[in-house]
């Protein structure tokens, strides 16, 4: 019979199993597989130059998305002003390594945007994320407008608050007010951190819209279950600029 110490090490062996994996009994949830991320981008505009930088990059975007594919580019209309917020999709970590590579040598790049823009900025911040497991990126058939939510969440990520928040999320899509573009976690950036992107067909439906799913049972049931694992929230209006793919 073996003896209660030789047991516990074999225990302890079969938890490590080999080197670079995790034994799948401690998973507690959908993990991240698909090596496709976004990154998300916030530029802070100086208030007078705003104009002057959309109309710079509407003439110039062509020379960035000849490097790496735009999902979508945005002004804050509420929940911040003087800001655009833009998506750029990446295969791999080593995919945008070469595209930052390739921007920084290329000329027209630089001479015909960059050294100009950069003047109009007074800040800038970006994200990594991902969509998480369960969701596919969505697009729009016609011209709207976009809500960003943002929740901070309790540790642990997708695994721990996934199944809640997607129940909470797909209440609010059966309500048909609003259609699903996606959802992120973040894995660089702020951390514990969930981008929900909605589309819809104005600011007035969406008003509308949310009033009635604010009465449905169903969404009110699924956000309560939810909200246990919520720390923090914020939203803003998004309006998709001439050149945004993303309508």
């Amino acid at each position: 019979m073996l003896g209660p110490r030789t047991l516990l090490r074999g225990a302890l062996a079969a938890a490590r199993g080999l080197p670079g994996q995790v034994s799948s009994s401690f998973a507690t949830g959908p993990r991240q597989h698909d090596g496709t991320f976004y990154e998300f981008r916030t530029y802070t505009v100086k208030p007078s130059k705003m104009k002057e930088f959309l109309d710079l990059t509407n003439k110039n975007i062509h020379l960035r998305t000849a490097h790496s594919p735009l999902v979508g580019y945005w002004t804050l209309e509420l929940g911040g002003l003087n800001k655009t917020f833009h998506i750029w999709k990446y295969e791999s970590f080593a995919q945008r390594t070469a595209v930052r590579t390739a921007l920084a040598n290329d000329q027209a790049w630089k001479e015909k945007y960059l050294s100009q823009m950069l003047p109009m900025l007074d800040k800038q911040e970006n994200e990594i994320a991902y969509l998480v497991p369960w969701c596919e990126l969505g697009s729009s058939e016609k011209d709207g407008v976009y809500e960003l939510v943002t929740f901070n969440m309790k540790p642990g990520g997708p695994a721990v608050w996934g199944q809640s928040f997607k129940a909470a999320i797909n209440a609010h899509v059966k309500t048909g007010y609003t259609k699903l573009i996606g959802v992120f976690h973040t894995e660089y950036g702020n951390l514990n951190r969930v981008h929900v992107l909605w589309w819809s067909e104005s600011p007035d439906s969406r008003a509308s819209g949310r009033h009635y799913a604010h009465e449905d049972p169903r969404v009110v049931a699924a956000v309560r279950e939810s909200v246990q694992f919520l720390e923090s929230q914020q939203n803003c209006l998004l309006v998709p600029t001439a050149f945004s793919p993303l309508k």
